[in-house]
């Protein structure tokens, strides 16, 4: 079966939540893993640094390289790029995980928080994403994974919080059109959206709308990604994929084991009827 031993992943956000539980995943296949978050120093609400992420995926099995990147700045996403190609031999996968939430109406919506939704979601993939590809153009089976979610136009998606909302479909946009653009030089380039919602640190901040009870573990996500990232690149690509969907198919019946309070009610996550 596939690994990903000796492949290098660029994760952005991997400090903590899904991102790190890619890492932590595919550490365990004995990968090579590029932390690029901005959390340097300790955060007074939310855990783990890039630092210390990069503890856990050394003694998952990986190797890790730490390196503090803000994805609203192209040129500390070319230094980290550089930085990781001299260190591990060149870039695999990008893993387009950072990503900024706030869900709030128009009125409720500071612009201030607006341009920072904009800045990570959006432009901080497409900007990744541009980086990125020169790398991956010389990888053997090169992967772009998005977290983002299938696209669809219904108002009910748009009307309790736009912004936000048009920030992760402005994401998965980049995934449709890179799919065709680059099917040729036989990149992937994917989606991948959770069933229900998970329990993250994003999550435990919303204030009590969702009790992480009712989520499943940033695990199940990290195991879905793993499934489509030792895929054939050029077999696989231009899909919006669902973590409960693509673990079905490699023969997973149980999810029970994700849950993080098993026997409870599962809250079904944004954008997915």
């Amino acid at each position: 079966m596939p690994t990903l031993k000796g492949k290098t992943l660029f994760i952005t956000g991997a400090s903590r939540g899904i991102g790190k539980a890619i890492a932590l995943r595919a550490a365990a296949d004995g990968a090579n893993v590029v932390i690029a978050a901005k959390t340097v120093e300790p955060h007074p609400k939310l855990p783990g640094t890039i630092h210390t992420a990069a503890e856990e995926i050394e003694a998952a099995g990986g190797r890790a390289l730490p390196v503090p990147v803000d994805v609203r700045h192209e040129d500390e996403i070319a230094a980290a790029a550089a930085k990781a190609a001299e260190t591990f031999g060149g870039i695999d996968i990008l893993v387009n995980n950072a990503s900024a939430i706030s869900l709030t109406g128009t009125l409720a919506t500071p612009m201030k928080r607006f341009d920072l939704m904009f800045g990570v979601n959006l432009r901080g993939t497409y900007a990744c994403s541009q980086v990125l590809i020169p790398y991956l153009r010389k990888s053997v089976n090169p992967h772009i994974l998005t977290l983002s979610p299938p696209l669809s136009l219904d108002p009910k998606w748009f009307r309790n919080h736009c912004a936000y909302t048009m920030t992760k479909y402005g994401m998965s946009m980049c995934v449709l059109g890179m799919a065709e653009e680059f099917r040729d030089a036989g990149i992937a380039v994917n989606a991948l959206w959770p069933r229900t919602v998970i329990a993250t640190a994003a999550v435990a901040m919303l204030g009590g709308t969702i009790s992480l009870k009712n989520c499943r573990k940033p695990e199940i996500v990290a195991d879905a990604a793993h499934a489509i990232l030792i895929r054939d690149a050029l077999t696989c690509t231009g899909n919006f994929f669902i973590d409960e969907e693509v673990l079905s198919s490699v023969g997973v019946t149980d999810f029970s084991p994700y849950a993080y309070e098993p026997g409870t009610v599962l809250f079904p996550d944004l954008f997915l009827d």
